[in-house]
């Protein structure tokens, strides 16, 4: 496919995160142009703490197997699951799915189907598509209540909206497992997550002050406001953007459309006639983002991506000076492991932090694979899974 087809096939994608919200929660409305009062102090999302805590575990050393990342437990509290314990296999799981509407999340529901398939005590698989509405979650979540879940598998559209839903479903006495984005509960037995938001938007900001001259134009992209994750990563960012002498000239919302992003980037570029860096909260247009330079005969910029395989390549192709901070898809495999040591009886951490490694230039060649399409992941800790490459084909 070639880079054409990847460009189109992203228009109307929303981020990773894959939820909407009605308001802005920095304060900001999507598509406004500059970097709002709200914007230039910290948000309302910088946990102090948190960020602290996140910026450490990229330097932690995690437990579990080196070829393993998805089974890999950074810092892990375990906590004990004997309750739950269901000896005899003949698990039934049900997966509350908040969406598969764009590629990060379709790359990783594939990559958990197949986590399935390798575990026959799993003897039904049950999977309820919220398709981004948390009226419907919130629906599907109270079916389980009658379907004979051995567990329940969540991945929640919204944060505050599900708390509700998914603390009804602890009192059901069904393991609950949280996974992707979190919830304002303590109640499930464990949450599984990649080190987090703030580490992902602080590798962009972190490259960017590096890689960017003094002084030099910043641009934020962003897909939506109000989802936790995409908030987290910028508030990092602006946290070290607003510690530095670079100046942000924009902080916009794309909407995850590449017609939108493009025409974003291109109104920057005749606006400052120059700019020096791009920062991203999502990657899915990224391409796009370059196109919008390549289009208008100036200097691709220092850019902040992800591990698509489109952006990888281009890249690579542009010997572009550029980052990719990731969100593993491979941390869907990590939720079905998770019910499964629970019906055994086996400890498991809390909160399950799973390792979010980037791409840089010194390894970019080992994660660009030529034969997958080009909204692939290249983080999905799927190439030795059975029957690899076919079902993310």
């Amino acid at each position: 496919m070639n880079r054409k087809w990847s460009v189109v096939a992203v228009a109307g994608v929303l981020a990773m995160a894959g939820c909407s919200s009605d308001l802005p929660a920095d304060g900001g409305t999507p598509g406004s142009t500059g970097t709002s009062k709200a914007e230039s102090a910290k948000s309302e999302f910088f946990n102090s703490a948190q960020y602290e805590r996140q910026l450490k575990f990229r330097t932690t050393a995690a437990d579990g197997p080196a070829d393993k990342p998805w089974e890999q437990m950074i810092s892990p509290e375990l906590v004990d699951t004997a309750k739950f314990a269901k000896p005899g296999g003949n698990h039934h799981l049900c997966f509350s799915n908040a969406a598969v509407n764009n590629p990060w999340r379709q790359v990783g529901f594939k990559t958990m189907k197949e986590e399935v398939k390798l575990h026959p005590e799993i003897t039904k698989f049950t999977v309820l598509d919220a398709e981004a509405k948390d009226d419907k979650q919130i629906s599907d979540i109270q079916s389980f209540a009658s379907q004979g879940c051995s567990a329940l598998i969540v991945s929640p559209n919204t944060t505050a909206t599900l708390t509700p839903a998914i603390e009804a479903a602890c009192k059901t006495g069904v393991p609950v497992i949280v996974f992707d984005r979190g919830v304002n509960s303590t109640c499930p037995v464990t949450f599984v997550h990649p080190i987090g938001g703030f580490a992902f938007g602080a590798d962009g900001a972190e490259f960017l002050k590096e890689k960017v001259k003094s002084g030099g134009k910043v641009l934020a992209l962003r897909i939506l406001p109000g989802v936790d994750v995409l908030e987290q990563r910028w508030a990092a960012a602006n946290e070290i953007f607003s510690g530095s002498d670079l100046k942000v000239v924009g902080v916009e919302f794309t909407d995850g459309d590449a017609a939108k992003t493009k025409s974003i980037v291109n109104d920057f570029i005749q606006r400052e006639g120059q700019i020096d860096g791009v920062w991203m909260d999502a990657g899915a247009t990224a391409v796009a983002a370059v196109e919008a330079f390549q289009d208008a005969g100036v200097p691709i910029p220092a850019f902040v991506g992800e591990d698509q395989q489109d952006f990888l390549r281009m890249w690579a192709d542009e010997k572009m000076t550029a980052v990719a901070p990731t969100y593993p898809t491979y941390q869907w495999r990590t939720p079905i492991i998770a019910a499964l040591k629970v019906l055994n009886g086996q400890q498991v951490p809390k909160e399950w932090v799973l390792p979010q490694p980037k791409v840089t230039g010194d390894n970019l060649q080992s994660f660009l694979k030529q034969d997958m399409p080009p909204l692939h992941y290249a983080m999905c800790g799927c190439e030795g899974m059975p029957g690899y490459p076919a079902p993310w084909k």
